[in-house]
């Protein structure tokens, strides 16, 4: 009890050093290197790949299934709704204001406090990974991706994002489709050419009412909006030859990308493609021991409608945290202090119970 207390004061600490220390996305090199300082004073053996730091726990040892701990220490950029400074960490009415409080820098530290709980245990019947990613925020190529072609071999991960403490078991996809609708350019006053905008609507609308009949128990059904659209034109009076448009397309775990590009590329008149196809949806089973132990100690399971560094690993991943989704990316972001500290209680028992269940 009182080693977590102590470990709660220093995760509190060291949530208002990051804060206060700029970390957009690919702009990280600050706050890797207060994560690597704060472990090293710690007695951990620090190692990076780029803006990623990781670690292991001290009797790590081939053979025994990996747990990975991870979650990200990039942060957004501040929207204008602020009212107070982003980089002023400030606690009132046990609010911790400031950017990445919640979007995830009390997950973070926590599962650093975690991982600092177990790290010199002998005899653990797993082994331990740390990693504090870069990159989440934009799904960035220098992120988780690159560091796990570092690591040994993983069997599983946590990662942490604001969950208030509940068990994401499934995640959406994510996959943006880059639209282009074709037509001839004419003159509008004498109602020439084909306009690719109309073609475009039509288009729109198919996307609008498409009916994805696979609904999940967890993710409920696909979605797609069209977020953007744009033609070349500066003049009123010319009928546009090319019309673009963009697709947020929202995957459950019950249709590939292919099935669905498949799909569209037929029944759309425009040519589609997609920027990538790289945050599939995940889920993990219900009775992986991570899921098991979460269960054990109260949690409830649900399916989240945001992507993370989940979608990338290729291994079974749990995504719970401290704070609330909902908080991320607004303005005067916040976590209440004490969810720092019952985020690093319930990391230590889920490990904990996850290693007994092994």
């Amino acid at each position: 009890m009182e080693e977590l207390v102590s470990l709660n004061t220093d995760a509190v600490e060291l949530l208002k050093r990051l804060i206060s220390t700029q970390s957009f996305s690919r702009e990280e090199h600050q706050t890797a290197a207060i994560i690597r300082g704060f472990l090293e004073k710690n007695g951990v053996t620090v190692l990076n790949e780029g803006n990623n730091i990781y670690a292991r726990n001290a009797f790590y040892k081939a053979g025994k299934p990996t747990l990975l701990l991870n979650s990200h220490h990039d942060t957004v950029r501040p929207n204008r709704g602020y009212t107070r400074d982003p980089f002023e960490p400030e606690i009132r009415d046990g609010k911790l204001f400031g950017l990445g409080s919640n979007d995830a820098g009390g997950c973070l530290v926590a599962l650093i406090a975690a991982f600092l709980y177990f790290h010199k245990k002998e005899n653990l019947p797993f082994n331990l990974v740390l990693a504090a990613s870069a990159e989440e925020e934009i799904s960035g190529p220098n992120g988780i991706e690159l560091l796990l072609r570092r690591l040994d071999s993983i069997d599983c991960a946590i990662v942490g994002e604001p969950t208030l403490l509940q068990m994401a078991v499934a995640e959406r996809g994510l996959m943006v489709l880059d639209c282009t609708a074709y037509g001839v350019a004419g003159h509008a006053a004498r109602n020439e050419g084909e306009n690719a905008l109309y073609v475009a609507l039509e288009d729109i609308e198919i996307i609008r009412h498409f009916p994805f009949d696979k609904v999940s128990p967890l993710l409920g059904e696909t979605r797609m909006n069209v977020t953007v659209i744009e033609t070349d034109n500066k003049q009123h009076n010319v009928v546009p030859p090319i019309c673009r448009f963009v697709a947020d397309v929202r995957v459950n775990e019950l249709y590939t990308f292919e099935e669905i590009l498949e799909t569209l590329q037929e029944k759309l008149r425009s040519k589609v493609l997609p920027r990538s196809t790289r945050l599939r949806s995940t889920s993990i089973s219900m009775d992986h021991p991570l899921v098991q132990a979460g269960l054990s100690l109260g949690s409830t399971c649900y399916g989240s409608p945001t992507t993370s560094d989940k979608a990338l690993m290729p291994f079974p991943s749990l995504k719970m945290g401290p704070g609330d989704s909902a908080r991320s990316h607004m303005a005067d972001e916040f976590i209440y202090v004490d969810e720092v500290g019952a985020g690093i209680s319930h990391y230590v028992a889920l490990v904990e119970k996850f290693g007994a269940l092994l």
